[in-house]
């Protein structure tokens, strides 16, 4: 397997289960958690700083604002001008594509399909379900009541869609930024790992 694959997931859908059940299929190098270490030693910054990045942006308009409008894009600017949040994503980018680089893996989350546009060989997959099985999920792994998760799930994913919305200027979920969109409620888990690695393989005999 040549490819690298980013998986973009809706909360409580299972993307990142997905993810690490592939990347064990494969033998290949799976990178979530294990980003913000790695771009935490690079950056110098905590590793706090990091975990939250990409889920806080519940506020698209505001998230606009703090960050200081795209910052990053104005090559006017020098790094130590600009927001803490644009450094971080930098310093995630950077990340990301030297890991892309070193050869096949799995990374989920932090715009890594809009971060590795240019790179020949990446499959880009995202990961969604129903309501309820997101639901189901969740309570099944967290001590909260269905009201609570329910609340959870809205503000992770609102979060989610603005960050990767606003650095991307593409639309989070939309399926033409994705080579395969799949429910894993209806094929479950291991049902969406089969298929990923189906498709996969079929697309490295082209």
């Amino acid at each position: 397997m040549r490819n690298v694959i980013t998986i973009s997931r809706q909360y409580g859908s299972g993307g990142r289960e997905i993810g690490k059940k592939l990347a064990g299929k494969f033998g290949i190098p799976f990178y979530d958690n294990e980003l913000i270490s790695l771009a935490a030693k690079e950056s110098g910054f905590s590793e706090s700083v990091f975990e939250k990045a990409e889920n806080k942006a519940t506020n698209s308009l505001l998230y606009s604002i703090a960050m200081g409008m795209n910052a990053y894009g104005n090559h006017g600017l020098g790094f130590s001008q600009l927001s803490l949040d644009d450094r971080i994503y930098l310093a995630q980018s950077d990340v990301i594509q030297k890991v892309a680089q070193e050869g096949p893996c799995i990374i989920v989350g932090r715009c890594a399909d809009y971060v590795l546009k240019d790179m020949t060989e990446v499959i880009n997959i995202f990961i969604w379900a129903e309501i309820d099985f997101r639901i189901k999920r969740i309570m099944e792994l967290e001590e909260l009541t269905e009201a609570k998760v329910v609340e959870k799930i809205h503000k992770v994913d609102k979060g989610r869609a603005n960050y990767y919305n606003y650095h991307s200027a593409e639309k989070w979920g939309r399926a033409e930024n994705y080579h395969l969109s799949l429910r894993s409620d209806y094929i479950g888990i291991d049902g969406c790992v089969d298929c990923i690695k189906s498709y996969v393989e079929y697309g490295s005999k082209k």
